[in-house]
């Protein structure tokens, strides 16, 4: 198969050239000029683009309203995930970092072709110390959890390192990919603000050298002197990372630390808020101080790396790519937006070797996209078609209408101008 005369997004060089693209066995095998194939896609007036990635999702997760989850039956949230994986992978999404809900099962699913979506690294749930981020506990005794454990979620509270120990190990046997910490407070949540450092070094210490044993990342939620100590202790990703001082920054571009921002997630909020969702003041107050205090700019600046991440249903499944957007409104170039979102996420993820970029000898995830791949302003609105190692597995045969799932390369031939 050859993809002819697009405009190709070389992940590399972070540039753009017309160019023709050969996959065979659902490998990339050639990118030149006048390359053969016994099935051609007339790229002409599109954009090739690698697979993208979302470095931060919650796939089991509509919403955040944990009423409701409450009163839901508790395997709907696997159909949801369904739903969203799919709709995850027609934005143009072929991997993603689920940072909590998805299980093992899900992965699995995906992998053995059951279901579509995208390439799924799970972390289960996020380890948090009593009172945390992911403690549910509630002033008024109540414990409402938007990620009840069950038998393929571990639970979650966890005090010292020795506790610490055990329970990394817990989540790699249940099928942890990476290994998620809250070692600071969030925004939405019963425990402590963004301000609030959790865990101590030793505890974090530990969790990274058992993680680390285990071939296992960690991904840290952090904000400020949670951030801070995370970075220190040696974590791949700070995930959100408001309120990071200069200190932090520099640390993270010299161990190289990524920041997955999440920008689309305080969008996500704001909305909410202009459409009529209220939430107690002491929450909003930690969104508007959140708001003030980005640190992504600065971190640009810095030379921090950057992964793209939305924390969607924050902001819906299948709206991922409006963080490209407000990368570039952060500072980011439109190309340097496109590697966030490609090759520097799949060297987060460890997946460089085969995905993330268009090269010879990478599996053959590709996006097509209507008109110049570096206008990054809707570009999620015209995602023409989505290849999974050379297999269409989204096509959208009018750039205005609704994505539709596809099986094969065949039943892309009959919308997308494919000529034999």
């Amino acid at each position: 198969m050859v993809f002819r005369g697009g405009t190709v997004f070389d992940a590399v060089g972070r540039t753009t050239d017309t160019a023709d693209v050969a996959v065979e066995d659902g490998v990339i095998v050639a990118v030149g000029s006048d390359l053969d194939g016994d099935v051609e896609v007339d790229c002409t007036g599109c954009g090739v683009l690698p697979g993208l990635f979302d470095c931060h999702v919650h796939l089991t997760m509509s919403d955040t309203d944990v009423f409701r989850v409450a009163q839901e039956p508790f395997s709907l949230q696997f159909y949801e995930g369904a739903v969203n994986m799919a709709a995850t992978l027609a934005a143009g999404i072929t991997t993603v970092r689920d940072a909590g809900g998805a299980d093992l099962g899900m992965r699995v699913a995906q992998e053995r072709g059951l279901i579509p979506g995208p390439r799924m690294q799970v972390s289960l749930n996020m380890l948090s110390q009593t009172g945390g981020h992911g403690d549910p506990w509630w002033p008024s005794t109540c414990v409402m959890d938007l990620l009840p454990p069950h038998p393929g979620r571990p639970p979650v509270v966890v005090d010292g390192p020795e506790e610490i120990r055990r329970k990394v190990r817990e989540f790699v046997r249940a099928g942890a990919d990476v290994i998620k910490v809250a070692t600071s407070g969030g925004l939405v949540s019963s425990g402590a603000g963004p301000e609030i450092p959790h865990f101590r070094d030793d505890e974090i210490a530990m969790l990274v050298t058992e993680a680390t044993a285990a071939r296992r990342f960690v991904m840290a939620h952090a904000h400020g002197e949670g951030a801070k100590a995370a970075v220190r202790n040696g974590v791949r990703s700070i995930e959100h990372g408001n309120q990071l001082d200069d200190e932090t920054l520099e640390e993270m571009a010299r161990r190289r630390v990524w920041l997955v921002p999440t920008l689309a997630s305080g969008l996500g909020l704001r909305q909410s808020v202009e459409n009529g969702v209220t939430y107690p003041e002491h929450i909003m107050e930690k969104i508007e101080q959140a708001e003030a205090n980005r640190s992504v700019r600065r971190a640009v600046e810095a030379g921090v790396p950057i992964a793209m991440g939305t924390d969607a249903p924050l902001y819906p499944h299948g709206q991922n790519l409006v963080e490209l957007a407000l990368l570039v409104e952060e500072g980011m170039t439109p190309a340097d937006a496109l590697h966030a979102a490609t090759l520097s996420a799949a060297e987060l993820m460890g997946l460089h070797e085969t995905l993330g970029s268009i090269e010879p000898g990478k599996r053959a995830d590709l996006v097509i996209v209507d008109g110049d791949p570096l206008r990054v302003e809707g570009l999620g609105e015209r995602v023409r078609a989505v290849y999974q190692d050379g297999r269409a597995v989204g096509v959208r045969p009018d750039p205005s209408g609704p994505a539709q799932s596809a099986t094969s390369a065949a039943s892309f031939s009959n919308d997308a101008s494919v000529s034999r």
